[in-house]
């Protein structure tokens, strides 16, 4: 049920219901609640018609469960995002490294990086290796393990 309220919750409210109306009114009470039950279903049969005949052949073909907001789980659906890991592009050792200046000077610090703060420090971190010299055998830009 729903609200936390059970069968014997509603049973127990009906007999309150019962005493409280009195055996003089509670035909008419139940009458109209008869009434308001069929028109009830007369409304949702027409609202199951109209999305029917605005949706045409693609109503059937709807898995209607799937679509049920109830079995959504934040933390299931980012568990699976988080596990769905991206293909990583390798990036071959003789690639060129972008171009800095030994002066240090602005139009060598990053976009973002603070005066005083060389590119290579700001964009790559302070542990970043050196440029390799052109002679020197090139390694990769990454720590493939790092990542």
């Amino acid at each position: 049920m729903f609200f936390g309220l059970t069968i014997e919750k509603l049973l127990l409210i009906g007999v309150i219901a019962a005493l409280l109306v009195g055996p003089e009114r509670l035909p008419r009470y139940a009458e109209g609640l008869a009434k308001l039950l069929s028109r009830l279903r007369e409304f949702l049969r027409g609202a199951k018609t109209r999305v029917r005949d605005e949706m045409g052949d693609d109503f059937d073909d709807v898995d209607w469960r799937r679509l049920d907001p109830r079995q959504y789980d934040p933390r299931r659906i980012i568990r699976e995002a988080l596990l769905d890991e991206a293909p990583i592009k390798p990036v071959s050792p003789g690639a060129p490294r972008p171009a800095t200046s030994p002066l240090g000077g602005a139009e060598a610090r990053g976009a973002g990086a603070p005066v005083g703060v060389s590119a290579g420090a700001s964009a790559a971190g302070a542990d970043a290796p050196p440029p390799s010299a052109p002679g020197a055998p090139a390694s990769p830009p990454y720590d493939s393990e790092a990542t």
